[in-house]
């Protein structure tokens, strides 16, 4: 069970991101949200990091949990995989929309030498925790992969999704299928390259059979 603080700290994190737009990343964002959520300032304090690159990082988990509680297995169990994904993805967009300008230069403050290690858990975190979402129990090889795609395609449609202006934010919906419909198509073909392995050319049974040439 979560600590009480970690409890707040879950609470405050997409309204402080919210603040963030106009108070940046600093304790002011912190007692904005408060305030605004009825929190004791002094608690609030206690509960959330006082360092720019921490508060984003407790915002990017904040997003993570708002996630999961959004996307209960229930909800997700009629979709297709890859329904599963997009339907998160642009779930996850919706929900830092109202922190867009703070997450801009939030991700400026990761993209720092000193906090690229950070940067990287995050995105990791975030991918993982989106498979995990969308019902996936892969333990193998698999594992790694689906969340290597994942975070590469997050991370390509939040550049587009900072600078789209578009009615709904269409750009951002267009590209994302188009980087989705690039993956399934890699994904149909390496299906039927592993699936044709007997016509394959082998190396082995080439030199098996000079070895050992046909009686």
């Amino acid at each position: 069970m979560d600590s009480p603080l970690a409890e707040i700290r879950r609470q405050l994190a997409l309204t402080v991101g919210e603040n963030a737009v106009f108070d940046g990343w600093s304790d002011k964002a912190v007692a904005s949200a408060a305030g605004a959520l009825g929190i004791d300032p002094d608690v609030a304090r206690l509960a959330f990091p006082d360092k720019p690159a921490a508060m984003v990082a407790a915002y990017v988990e904040g997003i993570d949990q708002a996630l999961a509680d959004a996307f209960p297995p229930d909800k997700v169990a009629a979709m297709r995989v890859s329904q599963r994904i997009r339907a998160i993805l642009l779930a996850r967009f919706a929900l830092m929309t109202p922190a867009r300008e703070a997450i801009r230069s939030g991700l400026v403050t990761l993209a720092m030498p000193q906090n690229l290690a950070r940067a990287a858990r995050l995105g990791w975190h975030s991918a993982d925790n989106m498979w995990r979402i969308a019902g996936d129990t892969a333990t193998d090889f698999n594992h790694y992969s689906k969340r290597a795609i994942l975070a590469s395609i997050y991370a390509a449609t939040l550049l587009v999704w900072l600078d789209d202006d578009s009615e709904g934010q269409a750009e951002t919906t267009a590209f994302l299928d188009r980087r989705l419909a690039g993956v399934a198509r890699f994904e149909k073909a390496k299906a039927s390259w592993t699936g044709s392995a007997d016509r394959r050319p082998s190396l082995a049974r080439f030199v098996g059979r000079l070895r050992y040439p046909p009686a």
